[in-house]
């Protein structure tokens, strides 16, 4: 097996998922997602390890940062914009943060979670290479982290529309924000995809976002 099998396979995945999903037009067909099924079907099928897959996947993680930085292309685009409603912005995301980290709590206490599992599900709205680093610091499970984050950036990418909708959500900016909070960059793909001012906002939420719960995790890990 050549060394850069497993990135070419994830690469692959993904792509037959974007076809899939724009062929079908379904919200619940992410590429992300159907490319994580594809996967793990292929290497049960072929009896591929993991270890041997992710002997050449893992260099894709070299590009989350970089891909990350990018995203500061369209807030530069929409700076006005954002200096305009700048204490509308700056509530939006606290208040996203603060309400992502008392869902966490209470869910915590309704199922009886223990610490380790509490502090590895508070980063679950913030991009991986932050959340990683969170959940590291306060001793949780990096892995459960990560699944976590993944989840909830489907999830939030999967329901946005049909969430807007009902809601009767219609600003631009408002969607952007919603996005970027609480689905991270997988959400942002999606604010993309609905205009440039919802990109911008979505990608300045991942950052402050971020921030503001590396700053505030240390402080709610010691609740339970």
């Amino acid at each position: 097996m050549f060394l850069y099998f497993g990135m070419f396979l994830s690469i692959a995945a993904y792509l037959f998922g974007m076809w899939l999903k724009k062929k079908l037009g379904w919200a619940v067909l992410n590429p992300l997602l159907s490319a994580v099924l594809l996967v793990i079907a292929f290497l049960k099928a072929a009896h591929i390890s993991y270890a041997d897959y992710n002997t050449g996947a893992q260099y894709i993680s070299y590009f989350l940062t970089p891909a990350t930085v990018c995203l500061a292309i369209p807030l530069y685009k929409q700076l006005g914009l954002l200096k305009k409603n700048f204490v509308a912005v700056a509530l939006g995301i606290t208040s996203g943060v603060a309400a992502s980290a008392a869902s966490i709590f209470v869910m915590a206490l309704l199922f009886k979670l223990e610490h380790v599992h509490y502090v590895s599900l508070l980063p679950k709205s913030i991009t991986t290479a932050i959340g990683m680093g969170v959940s590291e610091e306060a001793g949780g499970i990096v892995t459960l982290t990560v699944i976590s984050i993944i989840l909830t950036g489907i999830f939030g990418n999967i329901i946005a529309d049909a969430w807007f909708a009902f809601t009767r959500i219609k600003s631009p900016l408002a969607k952007g924000l919603a996005l970027g909070t609480a689905a991270h960059a997988i959400g942002t793909a999606r604010a993309l995809e609905m205009g440039e001012v919802e990109g911008a906002m979505s990608s300045l939420s991942i950052a402050v976002s971020g921030l503001l719960t590396v700053a505030v995790a240390p402080v709610v890990s010691g609740l339970l």
